[in-house]
């Protein structure tokens, strides 16, 4: 398997299509707002906001973004950028299709 510290991550540089499934399950995210999300290798994800756990999925899509799907009707597809700090990858800038929107996940420490 490969590890985070294998993949010679940069700071801001794109999360490359065969990187995405070893970024996504390094570890918990924790977001600026305080909610946390975790990733299994199954597809399942599960989201908590102030406590309240939403569960969903997440697939690579066919254009090689990463994507999730949270029920009844939410899909979404963002692309990944590395967070890089003094050369040790500590998260994961997701960037929707507006180029507007997007959240920054830092791994749990």
């Amino acid at each position: 398997m490969t590890t985070l510290s294998d993949i010679g991550a940069a700071d801001g540089a794109v999360v490359a299509t065969e990187h995405i499934r070893a970024a996504l399950l390094a570890g918990t995210f924790v977001f600026e707002d305080g909610s946390v999300q975790t990733f299994e290798p199954s597809g399942a994800t599960t989201y908590v906001d102030r406590g309240r756990p939403t569960a969903g999925n997440w697939y690579i899509g066919s254009d090689g973004r990463f994507c999730s799907f949270w029920p009844p009707d939410f899909r979404a597809c963002y692309d990944l950028y590395w967070i890089v700090v003094e050369d040790e990858v500590v998260g994961i800038r997701f960037v929707g299709d507006n180029r507007g929107s997007g959240f920054v996940g830092r791994y749990r420490k």
